[in-house]
């Protein structure tokens, strides 16, 4: 499997996915921070990948995505954006609609 096939497989499998720097628990940088303390604020479990673990990842995603920068979120196998987007889409209510549709479709908790 290529770096390719491995991160759209990622995405597939999983509804709800943040490629961050760190972890949930340790994130290396104040904006993986803030969009894990958004994700988590949904109440909902989601899947991450360290891109700092993972440099064909890292170096990879960006240009398959055409986006630039991490974190990245992505919800039922489509981008949603990066920090300033998921801040903005859960102070509006979209974040959470978005999360709960995800999970509802995937029977997830």
């Amino acid at each position: 499997m290529n770096i390719i096939q491995k991160i759209e497989s990622q995405i597939k499998d999983n509804p709800i996915l943040i490629y961050m720097k760190g972890t949930p628990e340790s994130p290396s940088c104040g904006f993986s921070a803030q969009a894990v303390q958004a994700l988590s604020a949904c109440g909902k479990k989601f899947a991450y990948i360290n891109v700092l673990e993972n440099i064909e990842i890292r170096n990879e995603l960006p240009k398959y995505a055409s986006w630039p920068t991490f974190p990245q979120l992505w919800i039922n196998g489509e981008l949603v954006g990066g920090c300033s987007i998921i801040i903005e889409m859960l102070n509006n209510g979209e974040l959470q609609k978005l999360i709960t549709s995800a999970t509802k479709n995937k029977n997830m908790k």
